[in-house]
Order: C-alpha cells, then structure tokens, then sequence
C-alpha cells in the first residue's frame, strides 16, 4: 500500500467514525491516532462557533487561522482541509465578500466538511475534491494558502509548495502548521507509515523544509515553533508499532516539533501602465 492510499483509507475512517459515532478523539481508537498532536489548539470562542463535528474531526498540529492576519475580502485555500474547521474559521474572517476553499482527496471527509458548512451556515465556502500534488485552482487565484499537519504527509512535498506558490497571487501568503524534526530521526520512526497517520514519520527536518519552501520560490521564510513532543507523547503510538520506546528515547527526546510556517510569493514586477516608476516620474 503506498503512503497516499494509507493516508486517504485512514481518513476516510476517522470520517466515517465522526459521522457515525461522534466518539471524540480522545476515545475513539479511530481517531487516537494523532492526539496528543491535536489537543488543545483551539479556543473555547472558536469552538463555540462551529458544529460539534467540525471539532471532532480536526487532526491537525497547529491553529494556522490565529497565526496568520485574514482580511475581509480575500480568498483562501486549505490544503487537506478535513472536517473543514480552519475553513469555516477562515470564512468568518474574510467575511462575505471573500471566500474559502477546502481541498480534500478524502470522500468521507468532504461529506463531513460540506455537512459542517451545512450547519454552519457557511456561503462563502467550498469544498474541492483533489490533490493537494495537483490544485483544481488557476494560477494566480488565492491570498492565502493554510495548511494543518498535512503537507509532511505527502511523498512529494516539492510539488505541493511549487502548487502551493501557482495557486497564489502576487504578494500572497503561504502560513501552515506542520510537523517538522530537529536533527536525525531513527530510521524505525521513519519506515513506520502508521506512525501518528503519517504526522511522524514523513516529517521533514526543519532546515530541509525551510529550504523546500524557498526553492518553491517563496520569500521571507520563516519558522516559528508552537509544540514540542515529549517521548511520552508519543510512548503508545511507539510500542503499537513494535518500537521499544525507552531505547529510542535518547535518540527521539525533543526531536519532533509543530512549527508555524510563513513565507511570501514575490510580488509582480511593475509594469502595468501607470505602476512603473518612469511613468510616475514623467522619466523617458
């Protein structure tokens, strides 16, 4: 089974778990796969404003939506947009003059996602079905691009910031949450694609990934750390996937973190009529 197949299966699962259960994440084994990741990282206000399942569903490792200036008026897009939380949270921000797009490849997640928009009365919204590899957006289209913990599992990140940098316009703002490593990870965390659904083991060193989002072509990168995981964290998660956890320790202790990520896509050189500095000047 390749990793984007896993990836879409487990979704799907804790899709289906949300909708027929409503177990939270702290019970269902469907969806304990990411927490402690996922705990804590919205506020009572936010959550007051959304379906329960909204909630329920969000796997993500950040809260991109408070880390990141929306404006009325712009239009934004989250890569691997789940439940659809970060997206009804956006849609609020940009208010009814702008607009959020959700890109899952997940069914079950965009029945969820559009049901949560149902019930949130959310019109400025939609939700795309896609690869996150392949936007279904042309160039040039959106302001933001927001991401939760998603981008580390795809097996070609170079292609999800080079999409990432089309989709955008000008001046636009690329400001994700995603897991990322500090220095050399055991190669048996690596290998273990079940391993917090993928938020481990396809994490990116953090240099590599700052070096990946400028090679995309992006400006101004930078890396803000919101979490880092204690080897206790993830002490369950390791032994169910065969690993002895207290002899990795010294190896894993303080290696995995949540990071905020921001950068920019240059803006356009000036060259409309009326924009350039000759024609300002009255130079010739």
């Amino acid at each position: 089974m390749d990793s984007q197949t896993a990836v879409r299966e487990k979704y799907g699962s804790i899709a289906r778990s949300v909708t027929q259960s409503q177990a939270t994440a702290c019970c269902d084994p469907a969806m304990r796969c990411c927490d402690p990741i996922t705990k804590n990282l919205y506020n009572a206000a936010e959550k007051g404003v959304l379906p329960e399942n909204a909630v329920l569903a969000s796997l993500g490792c950040g809260n991109p939506t408070a880390l990141i200036e929306l404006r009325p008026g712009e239009t934004v897009l989250d890569l691997g947009s789940g439940g659809g939380i970060d997206v009804l949270l956006s849609a609020r921000r940009v208010g009814l003059t702008g607009k959020a797009y959700g890109l899952d490849m997940t069914d079950d997640m965009l029945a969820l996602a559009r049901e949560n928009q149902r019930q949130a009365g959310a019109s400025n919204v939609e939700f795309l079905k896609g690869e996150m590899e392949n936007i279904p957006l042309p160039d040039n289209s959106v302001d933001v691009v927001i991401s939760n913990c998603v981008i580390n599992l795809s097996a070609d990140k170079d292609r999800v910031l080079r999409e990432a940098f089309r989709v955008l316009r000008p001046g636009g703002r690329f400001a994700v949450s995603d897991v990322v490593t500090n220095g050399p990870v055991p190669d048996a965390v690596r290998q273990s694609m079940l391993l917090w659904v993928g938020c481990i083991a396809g994490a990116l060193d953090q240099d590599d990934y700052r070096a990946k989002v400028a090679a995309a072509g992006f400006n101004e990168v930078s890396f803000e750390t919101t979490r880092t995981y204690d080897i206790e964290d993830a002490r369950n998660f390791l032994t169910e996937a065969g690993i002895d956890v207290d002899a990795i320790a010294p190896q894993v202790e303080g290696k995995f973190l949540s990071a905020f990520i921001r950068a920019t896509k240059p803006s356009a050189p000036c060259c409309a009529p009326g924009c350039c500095g000759a024609e300002k000047t009255g130079a010739r």
